[in-house]
């Protein structure tokens, strides 16, 4: 099965950068649609940022101008790129995709990574 695993999360001062990365393993499969979600404490999930297998993005309202996603498909890797950081920007961001598994059948599967977590301080 796909599986995705993020990394580049850490402890950032306000106004810094990070720069986080998620890349897709397993066999017989394709991606579509790769996003990063981030959840914050006693907060609901929230989409940051989408990205299609064209290259079609779009982004939530708050981090407009900020952040900006990107794709290596050769290496089915997703990036986000994170810049002017605020302390609410601190949550765990996860890793999203929808997937097309070629096995004894063909499954389209939407799948999510564990998350990293994101600590903007004041």
């Amino acid at each position: 099965q796909v599986q995705l695993v993020e990394s580049g999360g850490g402890l950032v001062q306000s106004g810094g950068s990070l720069r986080l990365s998620c890349a897709a393993s397993g066999s017989a499969f394709s991606i579509y649609d790769m996003a990063w979600y981030r959840q914050a404490p006693g907060k609901q999930r929230e989409l940051v940022a989408r990205i299609t297998s064209g290259g079609t993005t779009n982004y939530g309202d708050s981090v407009k101008g900020r952040f900006f996603i990107s794709r290596d498909n050769a290496k089915n890797t997703v990036y986000l790129q994170m810049n002017s950081l605020k302390p609410e920007d601190t949550a765990v961001y996860l890793c999203n995709a929808f997937v097309t598994e070629v096995g004894d059948a063909v499954r389209h599967r939407e799948v999510w990574g564990q998350g990293t977590l994101v600590t903007v301080s004041s």
